[in-house]
């Protein structure tokens, strides 16, 4: 696992792949944060990062899948797959090897944006007049909901050589689960329908961790839904071994 883990990150920094997907990240974000007048922490005039928490997830919807898109996809495209199912390496360790891997790059984009908290921090009247520990809860919210993004796409990307495939796949399943459920829970009134796919929607599992109150209930649902779907990767890659 360690092998392929390594691999996948020398690729990454190896080419523009990893560049592109931060500097584009960190423009859009730092653009919303302190440019944009409907959403500036500056023109806001609370210490507060709610435009960052709020908006990064959607970024990250297309980010993420455009990161893991070549993961397996482009292995099988290339004939490098079938090479790597042909050498006595266990499948968990190719899966998990890649989840890791991107997950790895996806939390490096995310670090500079601490600059974010100690900005306002700095700014704040009094000094240090933020909610510190809804921020914090916020970031571990975003890491997890990025593992579980990155875990969609690598299954997307498993199942079609075609990248431009797997990226809409990993877009479309992000979306259905960060906004599709909880749009459409709101159609069944407050029934049990309504609450269970209200619950297992991703907003509203980011959105609890993000008032500073981390639930151990969250956490296990989010890797719970990253194991599912890395299973699912581990049922196809076992698939195409034959």
């Amino acid at each position: 696992m360690f092998a392929i883990f390594r691999k996948e990150i020398a690729s990454f920094f190896n080419s523009l792949i990893a560049y592109i997907v931060m500097a584009v990240f960190l423009t859009a974000i730092g653009l919303i944060v302190w440019v944009f007048p409907d959403s500036n922490v500056l023109d806001y005039g609370y210490a507060d990062l709610g435009s960052f928490f709020g908006l990064a997830p959607y970024v990250l919807l297309f980010l993420i899948p455009a990161i893991t898109m070549r993961s397996i996809a482009e292995e099988a495209r290339n004939g490098t797959l079938e090479l790597l199912l042909t050498k006595p390496i266990r499948n968990a360790d190719l899966v998990l090897g890649k989840f890791f891997a991107n997950w790895v790059l996806v939390v490096l984009t995310l670090l500079p944006t601490l600059i974010y908290y100690y900005s306002v921090y700095k700014l704040g009247n009094p000094e240090g007049d933020i909610d510190s520990a809804a921020v914090f809860g916020s970031y571990i919210g975003l890491v997890l909901f990025s593992g579980v993004l990155v875990s969609m796409g690598i299954w997307a990307s498993s199942l079609n050589d075609n990248q431009i495939v797997a990226f809409i796949l990993g877009v479309f399943l992000a979306f259905i689960w960060y906004v599709g459920f909880g749009a459409v829970s709101g159609l069944f009134g407050d029934g049990m329908v309504a609450n269970l796919l209200s619950g297992i929607a991703l907003d509203a599992q980011y959105q609890s961790l993000g008032k500073g109150l981390i639930d151990s209930r969250n956490i296990i649902y989010l890797l719970s839904l990253m194991a599912f779907f890395i299973f699912l990767t581990l049922w196809r890659v076992e698939k195409l071994r034959g």
